[in-house]
Formats: C-alpha cells, sequence, structure tokens
C-alpha cells in the first residue's frame, strides 16, 4: 500500500522550502505531486524517499 504525505511533511523530510519545492516540481527536479482535490495535494513517500536516495 502507498502512503501518501502532504507538503508540510515533505518540507519536514527534506528540509526543502515550499517555495523551492515547487520550483523544482515545475523544472522536473522533483517528484510529482498528486492532485486530490483542488485543495489537497499529496506525493508518494516512496518516490520522495527515493529522490532523496539519488541525491545522497
Amino acid at each position: 500500500m502507498r502512503n501518501f504525505i502532504r507538503i508540510q511533511d515533505v518540507m519536514k523530510k527534506t528540509g526543502i522550502a515550499r517555495s523551492t519545492l515547487w520550483l523544482w516540481v515545475s523544472e522536473n527536479k522533483f517528484p510529482k505531486p498528486i492532485k486530490l482535490s483542488p485543495r489537497i495535494t499529496v506525493w508518494e513517500e516512496e518516490k520522495i524517499e527515493n529522490w532523496m536516495k539519488e541525491k545522497l
């Protein structure tokens, strides 16, 4: 089963600021989020962890 995390949790996990996250998403440097509703956006936790492993 996939775990989804919100932007606050992504920021805590990666140490990256909100504006930088969105910039990197737009530049395809960070995993794309999933839009659940107009006000709820989530990321797959596994994709964030894999991205972090690639950057180390």
